[in-house]
């Protein structure tokens, strides 16, 4: 009797030993002596214990950084560059036997996709051009990943650290454009104000009563700074007047 208790005992933990939980956003690769068989889907799954063994693949988006890469610029000017990966595996069992370790082949691929496309420009272009440099570190990455099944989403450039020196030049450079662009507008607007003054001078030089009005409307602008004495040199009847055509 105790050998059959034993031998039921052996067995149940033989049967309990080969669960296995599988996630719906996962998938499990099944090797038996090491071969693979099939991969397993989402649910409650069971495999024979020290027979057969799964290597559980994440099917969800993943992301991972760039590790910060110094680079040259086609204009000769160093900086660090860095970014961040955006991925996905469509096909577990490519993942897992066609490369070894995927997510670090994929770190190496685009850190040296990174150094390749930001050599190749200029520096004013990585800084303007941001997402069309991540959509070429992604296209060359993503040369080599369809091969391992894992699709590339997005390669996005994080942050781009600059020298001292080249950091102060850039900064003085956008003073100097700010200043420019102030003087021509102050010029535009001096150029608007000649020509409505012109404008207006023709209007008053039109009629005799605007110019009185425009001398008195001065004078009250005057007055209303500081209690002031006004004196004229001359009478009102000698301004220049307006005359009258003969019929």
């Amino acid at each position: 009797m105790s050998r059959f208790i034993i031998l039921f005992s052996i067995l149940g933990i033989l049967l309990l030993a080969g669960i296995r939980i599988i996630f719906e956003y996962k998938r499990a690769l099944k090797f038996r002596f090491g071969k693979y068989i099939k991969t397993l889907n989402p649910g409650f799954r069971w495999i024979i214990p020290f027979i057969e063994t799964i290597q559980i693949v994440d099917i969800r988006v993943i992301t991972f950084n760039i590790d910060s890469q110094e680079v040259m610029t086609e204009d000769n000017v160093p900086c660090s560059i860095d970014g961040v990966v955006f991925f996905k595996i469509y096909d577990p069992e490519r993942a897992v036997l066609e490369v070894e370790e995927y997510k670090f082949a994929i770190t190496q691929l685009a850190q040296a996709a990174l150094r390749d496309v930001c050599g190749k420009v200029e520096l004013d272009t990585i800084l303007s051009k941001r997402e069309e440099m991540g959509r070429n570190i992604k296209e060359i990455v993503e040369l080599e990943t369809k091969e391992w099944g894992i699709e590339i989403n997005d390669v996005k450039i994080k942050d781009i650290q600059l020298p001292e020196n080249m950091r102060r030049m850039m900064a003085n450079q956008a003073e100097a454009e700010r200043s420019r662009r102030a003087r021509i507008i102050l010029a535009l607007a001096e150029e608007q104000a000649a020509r409505k003054l012109l404008e207006a001078g023709k209007l008053i030089d039109q009629s005799p009563s605007a110019i009185k009005l425009r001398l008195y409307q001065t004078l009250s602008n005057i007055a209303a700074e500081k209690n002031s004495t006004i004196l004229f040199p001359f009478p009102e009847e000698v301004l220049p007047t307006k005359k009258k055509k003969s019929k």
